[in-house]
């Protein structure tokens, strides 16, 4: 199976990087000048030098030579590319996790143009993976043959792909899982303890599960892998941009605004399926206001801290 991965941030670094430890793999960027030369991405993973297969290019059409194309671009900047690419006849893997905002789907549906789709999410730090740690993730797939084939090919010694067909509970367990997360971090930036960021990480996972149903997921998918892992890892790290996110508001920091954080954009994304649904989303929904300035920390606190008392 040739490779080509389209994206060079730290995740589709981090994929290169391993695969390329297998066999030839062609990694897209808009600059290549300082990876081609350095045999290293110094700006968004430093410390995992490039294979001697792994070769990087900005011209998409070499990339687009590979059988299988892992797309791992910001979810908000997947219909922008998926529009302008020929993707007829290919099999593209989204290593992308988010809904878009606009049309409310995710990566798996934007990228619908293409022969196969699949999406491969779950608990990973791109650090982890260059570094040869030990790392599971899902890989979801409508077409169980077509995942098979999938699971074979990007499979490594130390990253470890378990296969699923319900790439809607795969896509939504690895999108929902950040606005979690951002405000797990809020609730420890706020000082406010690890029992509340326990109880916020389970309460989202409820309405995570809500969402799923709704959705036509099945609630055993977000029990894996792609759902309670991710959610695990992402709540208790500040390696995830989403909890440092949190912590930034939680704390009120200022956050980086060049730093791409996915959650985000989910948030709002949520806010509006949730309208349209009927769906009740107390914590999302805050976290939405609270990522878009509408209410601030204590606000957020004491606006659900006064919600009606409820059974489990």
């Amino acid at each position: 199976m040739s490779v080509g991965v389209i994206g060079a941030g730290a995740f589709g670094t981090a994929l290169a990087v391993t695969l390329a430890r297998q066999g030839p793999v062609t990694l897209w960027a808009r600059d290549t000048r300082s990876m081609a030369l350095d045999r290293e991405n110094n700006l968004r993973l430093p410390g995992a030098p490039f294979p001697d297969d792994l070769w990087v290019t900005r011209h998409l059409e070499t990339v687009f030579q590979a059988e299988t194309l892992l797309i791992a671009l910001p979810m908000q900047a997947l219909a922008g590319f998926a529009a302008e690419q020929d993707l007829g006849g290919k099999t593209v893997v989204a290593c992308c996790k988010g809904i878009d905002v606009c049309s409310g789907l995710g990566p798996t549906e934007v990228l619908r143009a293409a022969r196969h789709t699949a999406v491969l999410t779950g608990p990973s730090f791109a650090a982890d993976i260059a570094r040869r740690l030990p790392t599971a993730l899902t890989l979801a797939c409508a077409d169980d043959e077509v995942g098979r084939a999938l699971q074979a090919g990007l499979s490594t010694p130390t990253l470890r792909l378990y296969r699923s067909t319900d790439v809607i509970g795969a896509e939504l367990g690895g999108a929902l899982k950040n606005v979690i997360a951002i405000g797990c971090g809020a609730v420890m930036g706020a000082g406010l303890g690890d029992s509340a960021r326990a109880a916020l990480m389970t309460r989202g996972f409820a309405e995570m599960q809500r969402v799923a149903l709704v959705m036509g997921a099945r609630v055993g998918t977000l029990m894996g892998l792609s759902g309670l892992g991710d959610l695990t890892l992402t709540c208790t790290s500040d390696q995830s941009r989403n909890y440092r996110l949190g912590l930034a508001l939680g704390a009120g920091k200022e956050f980086d605004g060049g730093v791409t954080v996915e959650g985000a954009a989910t948030a709002r994304a949520l806010r509006k399926v949730a309208a349209d649904r009927g769906l009740e989303l107390p914590l999302c929904g805050t976290i939405a206001d609270l990522v878009d300035g509408k209410v601030d920390m204590r606000g957020a606190t004491d606006q659900l801290l006064a919600r009606p008392l409820k059974e489990e």
